[in-house]
């Protein structure tokens, strides 16, 4: 059994921010393979497939290790088959990268599941910095229209990641860039 997490804040207003993608990815996957999100156990609303169970945290984004522990437990994981999906400042858009371990860098809700629950595998959707924004107001703004379709991009590749991930096909970490989108 894997666990596929997608980080993100549960109120409406963030649905459509960079802090969110996290979510975008694991509805997107669960549209794929025809899941529907809907059960909230261990605080986070749940879509169970085969093999594998979607997760998106209701604790709001710092206090994701909060759900992440209870899901952990509750399903008798090991860290390896948990897959955390989030936003990343410090990669650029255009980029998602994979990994088996790592620190937290400097995303908040990966730094409370490392401390609450250890260090887990990965994937990490680049949304880059706007350094004329507050980090913070950044990352809780609305996606802009020119970085929709990169982001849909990063999408599209983190879907296949999960793929592999859930099929124990992924065996190294990996850096993929997406070929520049003409708006």
């Amino acid at each position: 059994m894997k666990l596929i997490v997608g980080l993100g804040n549960p109120d409406g207003k963030y649905k459509n921010t960079y802090h969110n993608v996290g979510f975008s990815v694991v509805d997107m996957f669960a549209m794929k393979k025809g899941l529907k999100f809907g059960k909230n156990k261990c605080k986070a609303l749940i879509a169970e497939g085969d093999g594998y169970i979607l997760a998106k945290p209701q604790t709001y984004m710092n206090l994701s290790g909060d759900s992440v522990y209870e899901l952990k437990k509750y399903f008798k994981l090991p860290l390896s088959d948990v897959l955390i999906v989030l936003d990343d400042i410090d990669l650029p858009k255009g980029k998602v990268r994979f990994r088996f371990l790592g620190s937290a860098g400097t995303h908040n809700g990966l730094r409370d599941i490392v401390n609450k629950v250890g260090i887990t595998p990965r994937l990490k959707i680049g949304i880059g910095r706007d350094s004329s924004m507050n980090l913070a107001d950044y990352v809780l703004s609305e996606i802009d229209y020119a970085s929709k379709a990169i982001l849909n991009e990063e999408y599209n590749v983190a879907i296949d990641i999960i793929d592999k991930f859930i099929k124990d096909e992924m065996k190294e970490d990996v850096t993929i860039t997406i070929p520049a989108i003409k708006i």
